[in-house]
């Protein structure tokens, strides 16, 4: 089987996801390529430290531009705070590597659509991270969506719960901060997620009104400090939506880090004339389809191992986060090499632009209380 070589950027917590993915690629059945870590850079020691363990790991850097150099890697993963990925991603652009960026594309509209400017100059492939869609609820209800059987849609919400912030005692990180995670705040760690299923059935908002709030102004600085906290930490972004061929319908998105009893939960629904569907990863193995006629009611399905690329994974058990990272990366290398064969796809520098634009108009939108066009 063909070797796709991989180097990442960043051996934080996503970086080290992601090595996991690929040590368990044996599971899959029905991808054509197989991912190989080869390469990590990191400032830190102790970070660059855990990817030890791999033997396919040849280089370990301090200094990304060395990976970059390398012809052992052919694809870069990159996962660093949003300040930084402008400046990354043009590099490894430049370098002539394909790109697997993290979300949101960079920290601000302006660098979104710098990126993307040098993807389009490039031969490189690119493509953003979004996981959330590939467990076999999502798909059953983009699936559902998509065919029609919603009927005319009377109005959708899509979103992105969380509640470590709840917490007043925990240290800031860079996501607390304008200067590392941008304005846009919540809107750039957890709005591509909220995104990525409406967009891909082609729902880009014409307008938005958004209701941004922050929670505690400061936090401690793991230092014995404290620190000021600037970031949105919850967004409410309330637009309309006008399919072509089809009425407009309001289109709520919802990412919050600030939501009492959530852990990590995405959260999809549409109601229309004819139908409707609802999922959440709360309750990752359940999908809800509404029927109507003179009795109106909703079904609940329960499903099993259901997913686009295939594993040897029996089909009655469930699917957890390491299984749709892998997923996600099973369909960034399926495009890749050609064979996608009308399966979900990550998302794309289009869409990753088009989250920026309605964070934009959102952020103009909290702070005139207006309705934006986007």
């Amino acid at each position: 089987m063909k070797e796709v070589k991989i180097g990442i950027i960043g051996g934080g917590l996503m970086g080290r996801e992601m090595a996991s993915a690929f040590a368990r690629w044996c599971a899959l059945e029905d991808v054509g390529a197989t991912p190989v870590l080869t390469a990590i850079a990191d400032l830190s020691d102790a970070a660059r430290a855990w990817f030890d363990q791999i033997p396919s790991v040849k280089l370990s850097t301090s200094d990304y531009h060395e990976l970059l150099a390398s012809d052992e890697v052919d694809v870069v993963y990159v996962a660093v705070p949003h300040n930084l990925h402008e400046k990354i991603y043009l590099d490894v652009l430049a370098a002539g590597k394909d790109l697997f960026a993290e979300k949101p594309f960079g920290m601000d509209l302006r660098s979104a659509e710098s990126i993307a400017k040098a993807a389009a100059e490039s031969s490189s492939f690119v493509r953003c991270s979004s996981e959330f869609p590939f467990f076999p609820g999502v798909q059953r209800a983009f699936e559902y969506v998509r065919d029609g059987h919603c009927g005319r849609v009377l109005e959708a919400v899509s979103g992105f719960h969380h509640s470590s912030d709840l917490d007043a005692t925990k240290a800031a990180n860079w996501k607390r901060q304008s200067a590392t995670c941008g304005e846009i705040g919540v809107l750039g760690d957890l709005g591509m997620h909220a995104c990525h299923v409406p967009f891909r059935l082609g729902w880009y908002p014409e307008r938005v009104f958004a209701q941004l709030s922050r929670g505690y102004q400061t936090r401690p600085d793991g230092k014995g400090g404290e620190t000021t906290c600037d970031t949105w930490d919850n967004a409410l972004l309330n637009s309309w939506v006008q399919p072509e061929g089809q009425e407009a319908f309001p289109l709520r998105f919802e990412m919050k880090r600030l939501a009492p009893g959530e852990t990590n939960t995405w959260f999809f629904e549409v109601l229309g004339t004819e139908g409707g569907v609802r999922y959440s990863s709360k309750y990752p193995k359940q999908l809800q389809i509404f029927e109507a006629g003179k009795e109106q009611y909703w079904k609940t399905t329960d499903l099993g191992f259901s997913v686009p690329y295939k594993t040897i994974t029996g089909g009655i058990f469930e699917v957890g986060f390491p299984d749709v990272i892998q997923q996600m990366w099973a369909a960034y290398i399926a495009e890749r090499e050609g064979q996608l064969n009308g399966r979900f796809h990550c998302v794309t520098v289009d869409e990753a632009v088009a989250s920026q634009k309605l964070f934009a108009a959102a952020l103009t939108s909290q702070a005139q209380q207006t309705v934006e066009h986007v």
